[in-house]
């Protein structure tokens, strides 16, 4: 008798739309010095289509082929790339440490990175901005700073990261978790993942768990000296990474943490994130809500799960409500029957409608 199938949300491969096709062309370029951060990025789909800007998630997530199939090969030019610390853009948090890789690694730098990018790839007139997650951040960030540029903003997973987002997804129930476990002291995805919550929460020992961000910073920050000091820090790091990975699919698989359980990923991925939170994402407080004005005439769509435990539901709703505060609906905004990852089919059905019904843009 055969084993059931484990259940999924994820895209299979008879749910991809679009084919899986090699890149037309990709480069590296110099955005500063001292480091010399330097951009990998990569151009699919039609080089005279309407230019698409994918900005990827973490930050620190990295971008791969696969994201160049939730958009039409014959109508969009797609630009992907790596933002500063990870990925293939140079120096890495892996490669050359953090000490290197996360100065000059701002959201100011890189909302600047992608403007650079604009002229490196010979971008003239305006663009459609894709972002999920800290992807959606940056593709605020950028819109607000340079509206003139941007078409469309298609943003999936709105990630706003107050403080008491931040909490719900780090902190929980923390702080009493070695009394009783199973206690419900604050809201929290510890609720909906247990399992992976306990391997988070129990790495940290108990005295620091009233701060859970800021001890595993301490450990990310640490110059380690002996070989336990180095392999704790990268198990830290690896934690911190398969915690995000776990909760991201309304229906994770427990087993097999994928790209997130890779330590030059994790490394690079936990320290870019903790860096960039323990910062207030290099923003003033509601600098996003507070500038939709500036960008309230860009048609903007939002995609968010309902189930989303990364990213909850009400930041979607911040962002819809201002929005209207500032005159405007969003041009769409969809609920989906899904968690957090682009890559929870109905985020992937939810957002390639959006792209195929998107109005034709004009020439520059």
């Amino acid at each position: 008798m055969n084993a059931p199938a484990v259940p999924t949300s994820k895209v299979t491969a008879a749910d991809w739309k679009y084919p899986l096709k090699p890149f037309n062309r990709n480069g590296t370029f110099a955005v500063d010095t001292s480091p010399a951060h330097s951009l990998y990025w990569e151009e699919y789909g039609n080089p005279d289509g309407e230019p698409v800007m994918f900005l990827h998630g973490g930050p620190g997530g990295a971008s791969a082929p696969a994201y160049a199939r939730f958009f039409d090969p014959a109508r969009y030019r797609v630009i992907l790339f790596d933002q500063r610390g990870c990925g293939k853009s140079t120096p890495t948090v892996a490669s050359h440490g953090p000490q290197v890789a996360l100065a000059n690694n701002t959201t100011a730098h890189l909302v600047a990175d992608i403007r650079k990018l604009r002229d490196e790839v010979g971008i003239k007139g305006k663009m459609h901005v894709f972002g999920g997650s800290w992807g959606s951040t940056l593709s605020l960030a950028y819109a607000i700073a340079h509206p003139e540029t941007v078409e469309t903003l298609i943003l999936r997973g709105i990630f706003i990261g107050s403080k008491k987002e931040l909490d719900y997804m780090y902190q929980g129930n923390a702080a009493t978790y070695h009394t009783d476990p199973y206690a419900i002291t604050a809201p929290g995805a510890y609720l909906m993942y247990p399992e992976a919550w306990k391997k988070f929460v129990e790495f940290i020992p108990v005295a620091q768990r009233g701060a859970m961000q800021k001890a595993y910073k301490e450990i990310f920050d640490m110059q380690p000296s002996t070989p336990a000091e180095r392999d704790r820090q990268l198990e830290a790091a690896v934690r911190w990474s398969v915690w995000e990975g776990a909760i991201s699919n309304l229906i994770p698989d427990m087993n097999d943490a994928g790209k997130f359980n890779d330590a030059a990923f994790a490394v690079c991925f936990a320290q870019i994130e903790s860096h960039f939170f323990a910062n207030d994402l290099f923003m003033a407080k509601d600098h996003l809500l507070n500038n939709v004005p500036k960008i309230a005439h860009i048609p903007t769509h939002i995609v968010h799960g309902r189930f989303d435990q990364v990213c909850p539901m009400a930041q979607a709703d911040k962002l819809a409500a201002a929005f209207r505060a500032a005159g405007t609906e969003p041009a769409s905004f969809v609920r989906t029957t899904a968690g957090h990852s682009m890559m929870d089919l109905e985020n992937y059905r939810a957002l390639v409608a959006v792209m195929d019904n998107l109005p034709r843009m004009k020439a520059p």
